[in-house]
C-alpha cells in the first residue's frame, strides 16, 4: 500500500468543529487507499482519549500536546524574526524530528499539509510531492479581526495578516498544489498570489447526511410552546463569539419584545465568560456542550448564522441545511456556498434587516419549519465522497 504523510495543526478527531470536521474526513478518505502517517498537535486535553481511534486509521502517529499559554509566548519571537506569529506558535523540535524520520525512512508517495503553519516542517523536502490544504485565506481573516479591535491588538492582527500572506505565497509557490474550501476562497488567493494561480484549486467540504438527517425522530430538548432560534458552533472561536454577541445584544431583544415565546439558543462547547454572560439576558439560553446537536436543530424554528467575520464555508450552515432547517444568515456566512437553487434561506447584514426578516419568518411562516429543498441541495452538492474524490489523483498529478 502506498504511504502518505499527513500533518495537521490540530488533532483531526473528534470532528466537532470546522477544521477538525474537514481534516478528519480527509484523513478517513485517504486511509481507504493509503497508509497514512499522522502528525498533529493536541490543544484540548479531552481529545487525548481519541488517540486509539486515530491509531486504528493510521500507520505511524505523532500526537504532541500544545499548551496555549506557552505557544503564545513562543509566538512572540516572531516579532523579533519578522515572521508571522503563527509559525513559532506551532514550531516544535519533537515534531520536526518525527517528520524528518518519516520522510527519511518511509517510502512516501506524497505529503498532505493541513493549514499553512505546518508547511514549515516539509518546506525543505523539494523531492516530495507536497499538497497543502490552506482551507481558508487565513491572512484575510486576521485583517478582518483587526477591523474589530483597538490598539495594540489591531496592529498585531494587521501585521499577522500581512506576514502570513507573505509566508502563504511563498509556500504556495514552493509546494506542488494548494487547496481551498471553496471557489471563492481559491479565487481570492489567486488574486493575492498570482504567481501560483495555476496550482490553486478548490476542494469543497461535505456533510455526513446520514448523520444530519432532519427526517429522523429526535426528542424535543426545548420547553413546550417556545419558538427556538438556534446558533451552533464552537464557542471558543472569536468569530462565533462576535456573532452571538451581536445577535443577543442588538437583534434578539426586539424579537423577544414582539414575540414573547421566542428564545435564542447558543449551542456549542467551551463558552467563555463573554458568551456565558449572554445567558443572563432575557430569553437567551447558553447550553455549553451537548451530547447531540441534532435534536436542537430538528426542533428549532429557525437556524441562525449571523457571522460578521467569516472565511470559507461554514459547517454550521451546511449542517442546518442537511437537517432540513430554514436558515437566516449573513452574506459572510453564505460566502462560498454555491447555490443555484432557490433555498429556504434569508440573507441579511444590517441589524434592522435581521430583525425585520426574523419577525417576518415567525409571523407569516414565509419559510417552512421543514425544508426538503435545503436538504436536497446538500445531498446534491456537498457529499464528502464526491468532493474528496479529487484527492485520489493528486499524487499522480502534483
Amino acid at each position: 500500500m502506498k504511504e502518505i504523510l499527513f500533518i495537521a495543526h490540530r488533532i483531526p478527531y473528534p470532528p466537532n468543529k470546522g477544521d477538525k470536521i474537514r481534516s478528519f474526513h480527509i484523513l478517513k478518505h485517504l486511509s481507504q487507499s493509503f497508509r497514512v502517517h499522522l502528525g498533529a498537535f493536541v490543544d484540548d486535553p479531552q481529545d487525548w482519549q481519541y488517540e486509539p481511534v486515530l491509531k486504528a486509521l493510521c500507520g505511524e502517529t505523532k500526537l504532541l500536546p500544545l499548551f496555549a499559554a506557552q505557544a503564545k509566548l513562543r509566538s512572540l519571537s516572531g516579532l523579533v524574526t519578522g515572521e508571522a506569529l503563527s509559525l513559532p506558535y506551532y514550531r516544535n523540535a519533537a515534531m520536526s524530528s518525527w517528520v524528518d524520520s518519516i520522510v527519511r525512512d518511509r517510502p512516501l508517495c506524497g505529503v498532505l499539509v493541513f493549514s499553512s503553519a505546518m508547511a514549515q516542517y516539509v518546506e525543505k523536502y523539494d523531492s516530495q510531492k507536497r499538497v497543502i490544504d490552506f482551507v481558508d485565506v487565513d491572512s484575510d481573516k486576521w485583517l478582518q479581526y483587526a477591523e474589530k479591535k483597538i490598539w495594540p491588538l489591531n496592529w498585531i492582527y494587521r501585521r499577522e495578516g500581512r506576514r502570513l500572506l507573505e509566508y502563504d505565497r511563498r509556500m504556495a509557490n514552493r509546494l506542488d498544489r494548494s487547496l481551498f474550501v471553496s471557489d471563492d476562497e481559491a479565487a481570492l488567493f489567486r488574486r493575492l498570489a498570482p504567481e501560483s494561480a495555476e496550482k490553486v484549486f478548490a476542494m469543497e467540504n461535505g456533510v455526513d447526511t446520514k448523520y444530519f438527517d432532519g427526517t429522523a425522530e429526535y426528542v424535543n430538548p426545548y420547553p413546550e410552546d417556545i419558538e427556538a432560534l438556534i446558533f451552533t458552533g464552537a464557542m471558543d472561536y472569536w468569530a462565533n463569539v462576535d456573532a452571538v454577541s451581536w445577535m443577543a445584544k442588538e437583534i434578539f431583544p426586539e424579537i423577544l419584545r414582539l414575540r414573547p415565546r421566542a428564545r435564542f439558543y447558543i449551542v456549542g462547547a467551551r463558552p467563555g465568560a463573554e458568551v456565558t454572560a449572554l445567558g443572563k439576558r432575557e430569553g437567551v439560553v447558553v447550553t455549553g456542550a451537548v451530547h447531540d446537536i441534532r435534536p436542537y436543530l430538528a426542533h428549532s424554528r429557525l437556524a441562525l448564522a449571523p457571522m460578521r467575520i467569516a472565511r470559507g464555508v461554514q459547517n454550521k450552515v451546511l449542517e442546518a441545511l442537511a437537517m432540513s432547517k430554514p436558515l437566516m444568515a449573513s452574506t459572510s456566512a453564505m460566502e462560498g456556498i454555491n447555490a443555484s437553487t432557490l433555498l429556504d434561506v434569508k440573507v441579511a447584514d444590517s441589524t434592522q434587516e435581521w430583525i425585520y426578516s426574523i419577525l417576518g419568518i415567525l409571523d407569516n411562516s414565509s419559510m417552512p419549519a421543514y425544508s426538503q429543498t435545503n436538504r436536497s441541495f446538500v445531498l446534491e452538492k456537498y457529499s464528502w465522497d464526491q468532493n474528496l474524490s479529487q484527492l485520489d489523483k493528486l499524487w499522480g498529478e502534483a
